[in-house]
């Protein structure tokens, strides 16, 4: 495995060379993930909002790179790992290795569980509070 691969669009947590896979571990907040973890700042919002939204557009830009140059990905959300309604981390890392055993090209791992996703439909995870993109 390699740690944030800066030649790698996005620069993935990690990546798996054997399995052409990437791995991200996202921020709800600053990914914008629709989740209870997911509060705008109260204060500057509409600088937060800005920035927040510029995150979530240059990390849609990276998974279509990604995806176009035939890697596959794995998104994990902040709320999986931390927070009351987190996952058991058994159960993760058997989500985990699900994914990894599979054929999908790209997945959302939150606290909903393991969720296949198509590259299309990958931004219906953000806070709709964020605007449309």
């Amino acid at each position: 495995y390699r740690l944030n691969v800066k030649d790698m669009p996005g620069k993935p947590d990690i990546y798996l060379p054997k399995y052409h896979a990437a791995i991200q571990v996202n921020g709800c907040l600053w990914h914008g993930h629709n989740c209870p973890q997911f509060v705008l700042p109260k204060t500057r919002t509409e600088f937060w909002k800005n920035k927040i939204k510029s995150n979530v557009e240059r990390d849609l830009k990276n998974i279509a790179t990604l995806h176009d140059k035939g890697f596959r990905l794995l998104v994990i959300w902040e709320c999986a790992l931390r927070g009351k309604a987190r996952l058991d981390n058994r159960y993760i890392f058997s989500l985990f290795v699900r994914w990894l055993s599979s054929t999908e090209a790209l997945a959302n791992l939150d606290k909903q569980g393991l969720t296949s996703r198509t590259l299309h439909d990958f931004k219906y995870q953000i806070n709709p509070s964020l605007n449309k993109f």
